[in-house]
């Protein structure tokens, strides 16, 4: 994929262009698998006595395997010695070569049961590992800002949560056995080998180095194609959820083929970076198997030589074979070991990365909101920024008294909704202060800032449950009759009634089984119940047909009278009665007023009017 198509792509998963750019600059850094494997390591080192013991039954049945080898020898030399026992005539003896084998019968059952355990525990180690890494990112995604979520695709983060979590579990469960295992094993057999013949052991290692070198380099390519694989599968679920999300759209505009191929060139992409992933890891395995079997070559030369000279008996020689072959095997298992952790190492980071973001600042909990259902709002001096090199609000002052009706209007970007954003503290003023009568509101506790707004917006959204469940959303201790009662307030009873289960009817994904009108009925109703202190619409009733505008406007009199309420509307005929509206343009208010008096002026405002009811154009 080129250069201009990724650029492109990330661009279009992100909300704010400026984000974007900086997902892809961080994204080229690179990246400190060796950080991400003590971080592992030590999320696996909390469980002390549950790691302790893997290691502890790893070495044991490790150790017990290893011993195995040596009383091979003494079966050799024994039989060596029948064969000229026999050759002289005398009576065979084999209880020396019985006791032998009920040895290596006992050890290689002690080895069983230890592997056996080995395994339990470490089951049970990777269980609790992979519940606290969920967790963990449970934890930080419920706190990290939402400035994060506006920069990164729903695709990636699900790929983050599911894909490389599962990635971790299924490489840990047996890999980390292996890499103990392997350790042990070969510090082990290096010993024995080492107690058997130095000179031996220097001619079948001479040769070891040279495969170790080219498969460390093997080794730090394909480090980088794993990371490369797991990035674009982020990319290619991010265009999945996108595109399957919004199908009907895509079709309407005729998009079919060119989602087709931004998906083939993605996959195409995926396709090509886990070939190159797979082809450097598995040269790894024949790189080490060319060393060790020149190593064996070696070792049969060098070996037989030595029998015939006298300085190793057949059984001696015979036991360092087969040392020797348990020398190289867990070097050839690391290769394949290597393959799967660079994987998983790669999906560690990919978790990590989320762990470590910045979460939302502390909560400074010095002053509480108080409980009157009359509040002012202030904005005094505001300035605030996506990016830092693009300013979208300057010196913002508003006052709204309590009880006020205030409308906020202007063309898309005028900075409407980031108005919402900010009285939420979704995101923080970079200068100035936002205050609720009197209380600068970064000294307020986040839930209780916001459990004094409600929303209703113009992106519903709904989760898979009941009518009733969706309904009570902000208030779970609602009853029945309160539900039916915001209902009917809302203007949803009636279309409630007919559903095949009335309030007890099962939403589906994306309340997929309900019209989008439908849908918009439910979330007011939803705010009618909570009922709020202060009420936030934008563009509540965009998704509904006029005379249900109507009825909802009516209701939302009721539900906004002695309340401090926003909205933001395009259409303007919805806020003619509002007591003061804001005109913005370009994160300024260019014009403040009632309706009446705004038209009078002839300024911007009467523009944007005049564009919708007097055939305007702009």
């Amino acid at each position: 994929m080129s250069r201009k198509n990724k650029e492109a792509r990330e661009k279009r998963h992100s909300k704010f262009k400026a984000y974007a750019d900086v997902k892809k600059t961080q994204g080229d850094k690179p990246k400190n698998m060796t950080a991400a494997a003590k971080k592992m390591l030590a999320l696996l080192t909390e469980k002390k006595f549950k790691f302790t013991m893997v290691v502890v039954i790893c070495i044991v049945a490790t150790v017990l395997n290893i011993i195995g080898p040596v009383y091979l020898g003494d079966i050799i030399d024994n039989i060596t010695d029948l064969i000229k026992v026999k050759l002289n005539g005398q009576p065979l003896d084999l209880s020396a070569i019985g006791r032998v084998l009920m040895t290596i019968l006992a050890i290689y059952t002690a080895s069983s049961v230890a592997a056996f355990l080995q395994h339990f525990t470490m089951a049970g180690l990777n269980r609790d590992l992979i519940f606290k890494m969920r967790r963990l990112l449970n934890q930080k995604l419920s706190h990290l800002p939402l400035r994060y979520f506006d920069s990164h695709t729903k695709g990636d983060i699900l790929s983050r949560v599911t894909n490389d979590i599962d990635n971790i579990q299924n490489t840990f469960q047996n890999n980390l056995i292996q890499v103990i295992t392997s350790v042990v094993s070969v510090v082990g057999v290096f010993a024995i080998m080492l107690y058997i013949s130095p000179v031996m052991t220097l001619i079948s290692v001479i040769v070891l180095p040279f495969g170790l070198l080219l498969a460390l380099a093997l080794l730090r390519v394909s480090r980088r194609y794993f990371r490369e694989n797991w990035r674009t599968m982020g990319d290619l679920n991010g265009h999945i959820e996108e595109m399957y999300t919004g199908h009907k759209i895509v079709k309407v505009f005729g998009h079919t083929k060119r989602s087709i191929a931004e998906f083939t060139e993605i996959n195409n992409e995926l396709c090509d970076v886990g070939r190159k992933a797979q082809f450097y890891s598995g040269v790894l395995m024949p790189v080490i198997t060319f060393t060790s079997n020149i190593g064996y070559i070696l070792i049969c030369i060098f070996g037989g030589i030595f029998v015939v000279r006298g300085d190793l008996t057949i059984g001696a020689m015979t036991v360092f074979f087969v040392y020797s072959k348990l020398f190289m095997q867990p070097i050839v298992d690391m290769s394949n070991i290597a393959n799967n952790l660079q994987s998983s190492l790669a999906s560690a980071e990919r978790v990590f990365e989320v762990l470590e973001q910045e979460s939302e600042p502390e909560d400074i909990a010095e002053n509480h909101l108080g409980d009157s259902r009359r509040k002012s709002v202030e904005l005094e001096h505001v300035d605030f920024s996506y990016a830092a090199e693009k300013t979208l609000i300057r010196d913002l002052n508003l006052t709204v008294n309590p009880g006020q009706l205030v409308a906020l209007v202007g063309p898309t970007g005028a900075g409407k909704t980031t108005i919402v954003n900010l009285l939420m503290r979704f995101y923080d003023i970079d200068a100035g202060v936002i205050k609720i009568d009197g209380t600068d509101i970064r000294t307020v506790p986040r839930d209780e800032l916001r459990h004094v707004f409600g929303m209703v917006l113009q992106d519903t959204w709904l989760f898979e449950g009941t009518v009733r469940d969706n309904i009570a959303y902000g208030r779970s201790d609602a009853t029945l009759e309160e539900i039916v009662a915001a209902a009917k307030a809302a203007h949803a009873d009636h279309f409630i009634q007919t559903l095949p289960d009335g309030y007890d009817t099962v939403l589906e994904e994306d309340a997929a089984n309900i019209s989008q009108g439908q849908r918009q009925l439910l979330t007011i109703a939803r705010a009618i119940l909570a009922d709020p202190d202060i009420l936030i619409l934008d563009e509540a009733t965009s998704s509904v047909d006029t005379r249900t505008e109507l009825l909802i406007q009516n209701a939302m009199k009721e539900l906004m009278a002695d309340r401090t309420s926003f909205v933001i509307a395009h259409r303007l005929s919805t806020i003619r009665k509002a007591d003061a509206i804001l005109v913005m343009d370009e994160g300024s208010i260019v014009e403040t007023g009632t309706h009446d008096e705004l038209i009078a002026k002839g300024g911007f405002y009467k523009e944007l009017y005049d564009a919708q009811f007097a055939g305007a154009t702009i």
